[in-house]
C-alpha cells in the first residue's frame, strides 16, 4: 500500500468500488460485471487522447457552439464532439473537447471544472477511455463517480478520489503535480501539531475529571433541598385542587337554592 494515491493510475473495478481502494471482494453485481467485461475502446474515435477533455453533466440544451464559446477562452480548440443519441439526436449530456496544445488542455482542466454553463455545473476531467489502462465504462459497471441512491459509487477519479486508508502511513503524493514542497511540509507539521494538541487535551481532561465529578456530584444537603422543593410543589397542587373543588360545591349549592326559591 506504499504506492497508494487518491487518483487511480490504472483502472481496477474492484478497487474503484471501494472507498479507499482496499476491498478484496466486490460488494455489488455491477462490479462483478465490470470485472468480467472485456472492453475495447471505440476505434472510430479520432484525435489525440492526451489533448482531449471529457466534459459531463451538461444541460441537454447546450450546443457545440456554446461549448466552443466557453472553452475556447483557454486555448485553440481542434475539435468538439457532443455525444448524441443515435435515434433521437438529442444530447446525452457529455462531450469531448480536443485542444491543439497541452498548455490549453491543462488550463481548462484546472479552471473549467464546476463551471456553470446554461444553469448546469459541469464536470471536467481528462479523457480516460484511451489513456487509463484497464478502463471500463459506466454502462458495464465501471467508470468513476455515481450516485448514492444507486448504491454503486465508484472511487479513484477526480470527482470522488480514494480516501486514505486508516492504517496507511503518511505518503508523499502529488499526482497532478500541484502544490509546492513548502505546502507539503506545512501539512506534515500541522499533523504533528494536531497530535500534540490531542495528547495535551487528553492530559488536561484527566486532570479536570475529579474536579468535574466533585462539582457535578449531588451532596446530601442538595438532595434534601431538591426533595423538599418537590414536596412543596405537590402540596401546592393539592391545595389548588381542594380550592377548586370547594368553589365547585359552593356554585352547585347556590344554584340549588336559587332553583328552590323560584319553584
Amino acid at each position: 500500500m506504499t504506492d497508494w494515491a487518491p487518483i487511480a493510475k490504472e483502472y481496477d473495478p474492484l478497487k474503484a468500488g471501494s472507498i479507499d481502494g482496499t476491498d478484496e471482494e466486490p460488494h455489488d453485481r455491477a462490479i462483478w460485471r465490470a470485472m468480467l467485461a472485456r472492453y475495447v475502446p471505440n476505434k472510430g474515435v479520432t484525435g489525440d487522447p492526451h489533448l482531449t477533455l471529457f466534459v459531463a453533466r451538461l444541460n441537454l440544451q447546450t450546443t457545440e457552439e456554446k461549448l466552443k464559446e466557453v472553452f475556447s477562452r483557454y486555448g485553440d480548440i481542434r475539435k468538439i464532439r457532443l455525444v448524441r443519441d443515435l435515434v433521437t439526436g438529442f444530447s446525452k449530456g457529455y462531450a469531448f473537447i480536443e485542444y491543439k496544445e497541452e498548455r490549453a488542455l491543462l488550463k481548462a482542466h484546472r479552471d473549467a471544472n464546476r463551471l456553470v454553463i446554461d444553469q448546469h455545473e459541469v464536470f471536467v476531467d481528462f479523457e480516460l477511455e484511451r489513456t487509463l489502462k484497464g478502463w471500463i465504462p459506466r454502462r458495464l459497471g465501471g467508470g468513476f463517480g455515481g450516485k448514492k441512491e444507486s448504491g454503486q459509487l465508484r472511487f479513484g477519479g477526480r470527482d470522488r478520489p480514494f480516501r486514505k486508508p486508516i492504517n496507511l502511513p503518511n505518503v508523499k503524493n502529488d499526482f497532478y503535480g500541484e502544490g509546492s514542497a513548502e505546502k507539503r511540509n506545512w501539512s506534515r507539521e500541522g499533523t504533528r501539531d494536531w497530535r500534540t494538541r490531542d495528547r495535551e487535551h487528553e492530559r488536561s481532561r484527566e486532570k479536570r475529571g475529579p474536579e468535574r465529578e466533585r462539582s457535578w456530584g449531588w451532596g446530601d444537603s442538595e438532595r434534601d433541598s431538591k426533595e423538599e422543593r418537590s414536596r412543596g410543589r405537590e402540596r401546592k397542587d393539592r391545595d389548588r385542587k381542594d380550592r377548586d373543588r370547594d368553589r365547585s360545591r359552593e356554585r352547585d349549592a347556590r344554584k340549588q337554592r336559587d332553583d328552590d326559591k323560584y319553584r
